[in-house]
């Protein structure tokens, strides 16, 4: 009998199977929890199209050069077999490779302890259409995956490039962050063992599950679901991300802007946003976040972004700036700040709105510093009093932005107080 991919894959995977078919993206981002078969999937469909296309050949990836052996070697050799055409392929121990006999494509395998390495592998034959990064939390960055993407995309009209990763518990891990990014040419695509057939992982791959859901709630979220849990200090539970549409901005008539200067090191951070007061809820739907922007082309910029010429406070450590600024047509105002500003500014972001939304294609940045940003630990594993001032420019820029708000909260708590003491 014929055995059909269709048989082999998760539900939660057709989908892609059929944009990978279709041509439709390069990158596919492929992050879940234990037992989500999403290393499964990859090594079928590597297999697979391999064969149906004899220019393809494949390169497959971890950090560490010994760890492959056992890990996506074996997962293709699980692919080769569960598709019945072991006959049709010949393996290689040393160095691990993978050959199909009836047109010489390879599959080979590279740690990644020095990507350059990569730069010397070469085919007698076709190109390499498969590339495949198997435990991607363990890379220090995407760096090496760039380096070797440069090396090996060339010379072919079409790549499938497979990322496939369980998260890390921080919101702060470059991986947990790189899925917030959105490229027209990548999907992103979360899995659990939900959907997959109960005979395909074993009756007790349930019950363990089952019994860290019920004993540790977020160890089980952690490792089954596969989502990044944090690591308990969280600052920001309000935000959405999600499009805010251009028919939602029309009618957007509480604007608030706010500046967070940089240059070299730091980027300059300008963001846009409207206040629904009394649903208290804040959408974020225009930045500018860039390092090495000098004044006339930042202020350029800014005017793009605010055709009105809405008044701007900034950060008031840069005085000269501001002058800058406002000299080239821009209507920017200090900061007033002042003793426990930044506190006083990130609590009522956090507590006093009740939902942040912002729009993750607009405006990136502010998506990745409101998600991951978390209190810092100290040596003995305590959370720290203060919020840390690094990965924040688009946040102290909205607190600016609102500082007007703030102010009225506080004058409303002094005169409470007051009121209590008579």
């Amino acid at each position: 009998m014929e055995i059909r991919l269709s048989d082999l894959i998760a539900p939660q995977f057709y989908d892609i199977h059929w944009d990978i078919l279709e041509g439709k993206h390069t990158h596919y981002k492929l992050y879940g929890g234990r037992g989500s078969t999403k290393s499964s999937f990859v090594s079928l469909e590597i297999i697979y199209g391999m064969m149906q296309d004899p220019n393809a050949n494949a390169a497959c990836f971890r950090k560490v050069g010994n760890t492959l052996a056992e890990s996506v070697f074996e997962q293709l050799l699980w692919a080769i077999d569960a598709l019945e055409v072991g006959h049709l392929w010949k393996v290689t121990l040393s160095p691990l490779r993978l050959t199909y006999k009836p047109t010489g494509q390879r599959i080979v395998f590279r740690g990644c302890d020095d990507p350059n390495k990569s730069k010397s592998i070469k085919l007698r034959k076709g190109y390499f259409k498969y590339i495949w990064y198997e435990e991607r939390a363990e890379f220090e960055g995407d760096e090496d995956e760039r380096k070797i993407n440069q090396s090996l995309m060339r010379g072919g009209d079409k790549y499938v490039v497979f990322y496939t990763w369980n998260p890390p518990k921080s919101l702060n891990s470059w991986v947990n962050q790189d899925v917030l990014q959105v490229r027209a040419d990548t999907l992103c695509s979360h899995s659990t063992y939900l959907t997959v057939p109960r005979s395909w992982l074993g009756e007790q791959f349930f019950i363990e599950a089952e019994e860290l859901k019920k004993r540790k709630r977020m160890a089980y979220r952690h490792e089954y679901l596969g989502e990044a849990t944090g690591t308990g200090g969280k600052v920001f539970d309000n935000v959405i991300l999600r499009e805010i549409t251009d028919e939602e901005i029309a009618i957007f008539d509480r604007i608030k802007q706010g500046l967070d200067f940089g240059f070299a090191a730091d980027p300059l951070a300008f963001e846009r946003m409207h206040l629904n007061k009394k649903q208290r809820r804040l959408y974020i739907f225009a930045e500018l976040y860039q390092v090495n922007l000098k004044t006339r082309k930042a202020v350029a910029e800014i005017k793009k972004l605010n055709p009105d010429n809405k008044i701007i406070t900034a950060d008031s450590e840069e005085p000269r700036s501001i002058s800058s600024f406002n000299e080239l047509g821009l209507r920017v105002y200090p900061a007033k700040k002042g003793p426990g500003s930044v506190d006083f500014g990130v609590a009522y972001l956090s507590d006093d709105l009740d939902e942040i939304i912002i729009d993750p294609v607009r405006c990136p940045n502010a998506a990745r510093e409101f998600s991951s940003y978390e209190l810092e630990k100290d040596k003995n594993g305590n959370f720290k009093g203060s919020y840390p001032d690094k990965d924040n420019h688009s946040i102290d820029a909205c607190r600016y932005a609102l500082e007007d708000e703030m102010v009225n909260k506080k004058a409303k708590i002094r005169n409470k107080a007051k009121r209590g003491l008579r």
